[in-house]
């Protein structure tokens, strides 16, 4: 699955104030005049960070509430009977956490920001949905936001979902794709013999199926980037159809592989879609993480 994001984390935007400078302005100078020195507005001093787990392009990612989703991450595995060692939430958190942030500062390069506006609308959604304002400040409460949290929390959601939903709607839904079937086998020997068999004009279907007699080896329309094994999507699309493969090794085993048909623009199943949405929004990750100004607490 592409990233779940739970986009948990305060925001704190770091606000600069400019001084501004008074000037007089001398429209005449009498002999017995005092000359009058300009004034200078003091420069309120920059806010001091508090302790941090990160930033990204100068926002921060605080250690406390950090170390908050890292507690809400493991309670959530562990209800599901999973017990995630303490450095592996943290791995986990972070990168999503990381994530989060790009996605969200991209929203908002785009032109889309929650306002405040934006922000009470929902809590007020929230708080009905819930039972109250009351209901929420406990739920709030018993999992480790404070009210400011909770918003800057709410805010980063909605423009990183924003964001991630712009990325992979932008997906096509057709794509090169091939037909193809395998013949899988677990011994290198047996799996030569097949071939072997082929190569001497034995029907591919035949022995598909006598080594599959419930699909027949079917692995039906697939895109570049769908399958797990490198290697067997490399040889499908290298292949024409009615052409097979020699025996590929991989870790599942030894296959040889007939292209049944090819397709330059062939709608895409639903999970063959999912697959590639995740792929995208990976790959707009890693390269905006490579771009980008990220700096980890020691």
């Amino acid at each position: 699955m592409y990233p779940r994001l739970r986009y948990n984390l305060f925001l704190l935007m770091i606000i600069f104030a400019m001084g501004l400078s008074a000037c007089a302005s001398v429209l005449g100078k009498p002999a017995t005049a005092t000359p009058t020195l300009p004034t200078q507005t003091p420069v309120p001093p920059t806010p001091t960070p508090p302790p941090l787990a990160a930033t990204v392009n100068g926002e921060w990612i605080t250690e406390e509430e950090f170390k908050a989703e890292v507690d809400r991450y493991r309670a959530a595995q562990q209800t599901l009977g999973k017990d995630v060692s303490t450095d592996n939430a943290a791995q986990v958190v972070l990168d999503d956490l990381i994530a989060q942030v790009l996605l969200a500062q991209a929203a908002r390069a785009d032109g889309f920001e929650v306002t405040e506006a934006d922000l009470s609308s929902r809590l007020e959604t929230l708080a009905s949905d819930v039972g109250g304002t009351d209901a929420l400040a406990s739920w709030q409460s018993a999992h480790g936001y404070t009210d400011k949290m909770f918003r800057s929390a709410l805010k980063r959601a909605a423009e990183a979902a924003w964001m991630r939903d712009k990325i992979i709607t932008a997906v096509p839904g057709t794509a090169e794709q091939v037909h193809a079937q395998q013949i899988l086998l677990y011994n290198e020997a047996a799996a030569r013999s097949v071939a072997d068999q082929l190569n001497a004009g034995a029907k591919f279907a035949d022995l598909a199926a006598l080594y599959d007699p419930n699909t027949g080896g079917e692995l039906g329309w697939f895109p570049r980037g769908y399958l797990l094994e490198s290697e067997l999507e490399e040889a499908a699309f290298s292949l024409e159809p009615g052409q097979h493969s020699d025996v590929i090794a991989t870790e599942v085993g030894y296959h040889i592989l007939l292209v049944v048909e090819r397709d330059p623009q062939h709608p895409l199943s639903p999970d063959a879609y999912l697959v590639l949405q995740e792929k995208a929004l990976g790959d707009w990750l890693a390269q905006k993480r490579n771009d980008s100004d990220i700096v980890l607490a020691p």
